[in-house]
Order: C-alpha cells, then sequence, then structure tokens
C-alpha cells in the first residue's frame, strides 16, 4: 500500500487522469521523447565542437561549418524516430535553433 499522500502508479503505467507521471522521462509521450532527443542530439554537438559553435555564431556560417555533423545527428534521429514521424515535426530543426544557433532562427 502507498502512504498518504503518494502514487501507487506503477513506472509505465498510465496515471490517473489529470495527474502527472511521477517521472516525466517515463512519460509515454513520442514527442516528447523525440523533442529529447533532439535536444540531446543537438547538444552534443556543442560539447564536441564548441570552438566550431562559437566561431559560427560569430560568423553566421553555423549551417555550413556543422553540415556534416548536423546530418550525422539527423539521420541518427531519423533511426530511433522513424522517418515518417521526424519529417512530420520541427523538432530538430528546433533544437538546432535553440541550442546550436542560441535562440537565433538559422535553421
Amino acid at each position: 500500500m502507498s502512504a498518504p499522500g503518494t502514487s501507487a502508479t506503477p513506472a509505465g503505467a498510465t496515471p490517473v487522469e489529470g495527474k502527472r507521471p511521477i517521472n516525466p522521462f517515463l512519460a509515454n509521450d513520442p514527442n516528447a521523447k523525440a523533442r529529447r532527443l533532439a535536444r540531446a542530439l543537438v547538444s552534443d554537438l556543442i560539447v564536441y565542437f564548441p570552438a566550431k559553435r562559437e566561431e559560427g555564431l560569430r560568423d553566421g556560417t553555423l549551417r555550413q561549418l556543422f553540415k556534416e555533423e548536423i546530418k550525422k545527428s539527423y539521420e541518427e534521429f531519423i533511426d530511433q524516430v522513424g522517418k515518417e514521424f521526424a519529417e512530420s515535426t520541427t523538432h530538430f530543426t528546433e533544437a538546432l535553433n535553440d541550442i546550436l544557433a542560441g535562440g537565433q532562427k538559422m535553421f
């Protein structure tokens, strides 16, 4: 039995209507998962290429400088979420603009 004020919804189970899952990472929302994946893939670009990113932001050349890395990351995104789903959302582009481009609309 659960203590008063705690949830008895097991991991992976659907929570009671109107209540949020205890851990949002356990949510079965494909959009949320795809959004997190896109943001993680794009964040990795900054971790691995910080100087390249600074140069691209300074010179306005992010798209050209990261062309191959973005292509590889997008291919990974497609592999994990499926081509049809990837192409029907803007999650990857939003992550590029929000994270790699620092909030600028470059992609």
